[in-house]
């Protein structure tokens, strides 16, 4: 797997077979084209995110769908509930002042991330508002606004590239050459 994303693909699906006599595995990919997973979560809930978000906010509303058996209902209606039901609130549970920290859609990317990551020390899983809570408290209090990353200064600089005390000397050679010529 690591291989094919290495080479710009994804994986949509895996079916792992074992062999009847259970000594050889056999998994076969379903490779998707590059930004699959972003243009199905535009399609589903108009977040637009980056590929790697968008795989994992899917991932979560697929283990929705899965949690509220929800298998035979539509897919986008699906996606509407989970919007409203599990996305949303942890976007508004953010505290008013943190919420220029970083964008929406990466907040809950972020949760999830500092969820999986609470299962996996604990060996078991993280309920997610317990895991909004230690998010909130433990990472993102700490954080330095984005719009004070990513908004640059725009202001011009003026550099001497040549000190002001330096004579100016006429270069003949310099002179004796058409920039035309050397096109």
């Amino acid at each position: 797997m690591q291989r094919l994303n290495a080479l710009g693909f994804d994986i949509g699906e895996m079916s792992i077979q074992a062999a009847p006599d259970g000594t050889r595995v056999s998994i076969q990919p379903k490779v998707v084209d590059a930004g699959h997973h972003q243009r199905r979560l535009i399609r589903l809930t108009g977040l637009d995110v980056e590929e790697n978000q968008a795989r994992r906010l899917l991932n979560d509303l697929d283990e929705f769908r899965a949690r509220v058996s929800r298998l035979g209902v539509d897919e986008e209606m699906v996606a509407h509930e989970w919007l409203t039901r599990v996305f949303e609130p942890v976007v508004k549970a953010i505290p008013y002042d943190l919420r220029a920290k970083l964008e929406p859609a990466e907040v809950f990317h972020q949760v999830l991330e500092h969820r999986w990551y609470m299962s996996q020390e604990r060996g078991s899983s993280v309920p997610l508002a317990e895991a909004l809570t230690s998010y909130v408290n433990d990472v993102l209090r700490h954080r330095r606004d984005e719009a004070t990353i990513m908004g640059p200064p725009t202001e011009t600089l003026a550099l001497s590239v040549i000190p002001e005390d330096a004579p100016i000397e006429p270069d003949a050679e310099a002179d004796a050459v058409d920039w035309r010529d050397l096109v």
